[in-house]
């Protein structure tokens, strides 16, 4: 698959990129997706919930009431969580949310996530650019002058590049990442995925294992 590459006022320089149709190309995996995107999320969450239970309930011990005579249930502990200010029953608990995915069923989501952006038309291929301080504004002519300033977007980069990363780190529609660092989750977060020209065949060497 060829796309032509464009500068950063998005403007064709006559040249174009091949991208391996063994990665943007695939028949996609829609379960990989599922499987790697849910490990994201589910890695990132805390998991410290906790909420009391009958045992950690400050109260009297006593047997609030007698067996039997009554007319109502029978009860033990004013701490039980049928009445009020008694423990909560089944409450969260502190836990790990986190699971792991062999690693070529990652590479497998990714490349189906890759290539379901190529099948969309949402794959821009832009030659290497830097800038000579980092600054806001610069990088957002860039993603303007791309068609981009209305959409999230994902600036992939071959190799670091701090004064285009600082650029666009105040930037909430749009996020810059380095070719190792990129994900399933973050292609699928993003409405179009920009790749620097140097980006690419790292890419290839990482998912085409």
């Amino acid at each position: 698959m060829k796309v032509a590459v464009v500068d950063i006022k998005g403007k064709e320089i006559g040249r174009e990129a091949n991208l391996s149709d063994a990665i943007f190309a695939i028949e996609p995996n829609d379960h990989a997706i599922y499987l790697d995107v849910k490990q994201h999320l589910a890695n990132k969450r805390q998991g410290t919930h906790k909420s009391k239970e009958r045992a950690e309930i400050a109260g009297s011990t006593r047997k609030i009431k007698k067996q039997k005579g009554t007319g109502t249930a029978r009860a033990g502990s004013i701490k039980s969580g049928v009445f009020k200010g008694g423990g909560r029953m089944f409450g969260p608990r502190p836990r790990d949310y986190s699971f792991k995915l062999n690693k070529g069923l990652k590479r497998l989501a990714r490349r189906s996530a890759l290539t379901l952006k190529a099948n969309d038309k949402a794959i821009l291929v832009v030659e290497d650019f830097n800038f000579d301080a980092p600054k806001t504004k610069d990088f957002v002519d860039v993603v303007k002058a791309l068609g981009l300033d209305n959409k999230k977007s994902l600036f992939v980069l071959g190799a670091s590049n701090n004064n285009v990363y600082l650029s666009s780190r105040n930037l909430k529609t749009s996020e810059v990442v380095m070719s190792s660092e990129l994900s399933t989750y973050k292609i699928m977060n993003a409405n179009n995925v920009v790749f620097l020209e140097g980006s690419l065949e790292e890419i290839e060497q990482t998912l085409s294992k």
